[in-house]
């Protein structure tokens, strides 16, 4: 009878290729592409977590940059790679460039498989004290009144900062000129000067100028209000719809065709890595607030959000590279 069960279970194995290297996994190092920059937010985020994920699988888990195109030059090395679950993805503009990039060198949402938010850094509208815009109800008041003379600053065209401000501009319904700049830091000095009417821009990137009074802070793009600046209410608690946040998060993604029970053990084990206190204190520390969903809402989330980038482009008639 041991014989024969053994059989079955060799025979089980071997019908399920990969099965037991999957149950195994990961037994040596795993390479966390990050598509952009060292210094990036999903740089930041990525070593942050993937850290404690390496301290608890007893494995390295080695974070590698590959900027170039817009992330997708890393996204496509990842998309190529084997689906053994030692090449990752961890990436913040996968939606954004599917929808910026006409040509892309792989399929966003068949290429892959999104395994989990790692998590989301809410944009936070600001203006220049001296504009005297108190809400965003004022804000929105002034461009309807002078429909087209309003401008606002961001860091490049596709950046969080130019779809965050296209989406807020749309759903609050008034036309606003883009203004781009090389980066953030630019794009803020502009507001500051009362050179740019508002930008859209990371809780980090300004919250010491909040803090100064040299910038106003009136609203979050977030579904409920925020540690950083607890005081500023949501877009859509200052009375803008749902569809005006605009969610610019880090998310994990692995190729398509990997085996689920790799899929299940990386969300598993990047879930309980997010709910240490060590990761948790680094996050607020950053802004980065967490994004708690099962893979498959996640999954959800992420197909929705690819389907709002593309719709957003097009309405604003961004141009498509």
């Amino acid at each position: 009878m041991r014989i024969h069960a053994a059989l079955l279970a060799a025979g089980f194995a071997l019908a399920l290729p990969g099965t037991a290297a999957a149950q195994d996994w990961p037994t040596r190092t795993v390479s966390v592409i990050v598509p952009l920059g060292a210094g990036s937010a999903s740089d930041i985020v990525a070593r942050v977590v993937m850290e404690q994920v390496g301290k608890q699988l007893g494995q390295t888990l080695v974070v590698e940059n590959r900027p170039g195109a817009g992330g997708t030059i890393g996204a496509n090395a990842v998309a190529k790679s084997a689906p053994d679950g030692y090449t990752m993805l961890a990436y913040g503009a996968m939606a954004s460039a599917n929808a910026l990039y006409s040509k892309l060198p792989y399929d966003t949402l068949n290429d892959f498989v999104p395994v989990m938010g790692l998590g989301q850094q809410p944009l936070v509208l600001v203006v220049a004290p001296s504009k005297g815009y108190k809400t965003l109800k004022d804000l929105v008041a002034a461009a309807k009144a002078r429909p087209g003379t309003l401008n606002y600053s961001t860091a490049g065209i596709g950046s969080a900062s130019h779809f965050g401000a296209e989406r807020l501009r749309a759903s609050a319904g008034f036309e606003a000129t883009n203004i781009p700049f090389k980066g953030a830091p630019e794009a803020v000095t502009e507001v500051i000067a009362g050179r740019a009417d508002f930008s859209m821009q990371l809780i980090t990137t300004t919250l010491s100028q909040v803090r100064e009074g040299t910038l106003a802070a009136l609203a979050v793009s977030a579904n409920e209000r925020v540690s950083m600046m607890p005081e500023v209410p949501t877009t859509i608690e200052a009375g803008l719809p749902p569809e005006s946040v605009y969610p610019f998060y880090t998310a994990l993604y692995l190729p398509a065709k990997t085996p689920r029970a790799i899929v299940d053990k990386l969300h598993a084990e990047t879930t309980k890595a997010l709910q240490e206190p060590a990761v948790q204190a680094k996050f607020k520390s950053i802004g980065v607030e967490p994004m708690p969903m099962t893979q498959a809402q996640f999954e959800k989330f992420f197909r929705d959000d690819v389907a709002g980038n593309a719709a957003l482009v097009k309405a604003a008639n961004i141009p498509v590279q």
